[in-house]
């Protein structure tokens, strides 16, 4: 049986990686220079850490936090509602087929991070990292 192209054991293609990391840097241009006439938007400093695009390039999905992670709901909110600015904005700049549809989520790295480093400074895990294999001894 030959395994699909774009099933979900296979990673993201070098195209898929680029056309990602040049809508990033277009994104955090955008609004670094306060390109977007929105003031909700303008006022927050939001850092766009990770773009995934879909194979076909049709879907961008957003990855980004406000400095400090203040008010993540809010800084959502707002790209979403001027996601038609933005997808302009990209179109402008980019030299895209088809401008793609932009979905926000807020990037989890830094928690996902802070908690395994909780994790392993816990007492009973670092004493099972300390402690030597049993096959080693043998």
């Amino acid at each position: 049986m030959a395994k699909n192209r774009f099933s979900s054991g296979a990673g993201p293609s070098q195209r898929q990686l680029r056309v990602g990391e040049l809508i990033r840097r277009t994104l955090s241009d955008l609004l670094m220079q306060g390109a977007i006439h929105d003031p909700d938007l303008n006022r927050m400093s939001i850092t766009v850490s990770e773009v995934r695009v879909s194979p076909d390039l049709r879907i961008a999905t957003v990855f980004v936090l406000p400095l400090g992670g203040k008010d993540k709901e809010g800084a959502i909110k707002a790209l979403a509602r001027n996601t038609y600015e933005l997808r302009r904005g990209l179109n402008k700049e980019m030299t895209l087929k088809h401008s793609p549809e932009l979905r926000f989520l807020i990037d989890d790295t830094f928690d996902r991070m802070d908690a395994t480093r909780e994790l392993l400074a816990r007492e009973e895990v670092r004493r099972d990292l300390d402690t030597p294999d049993s096959d080693e001894s043998e």
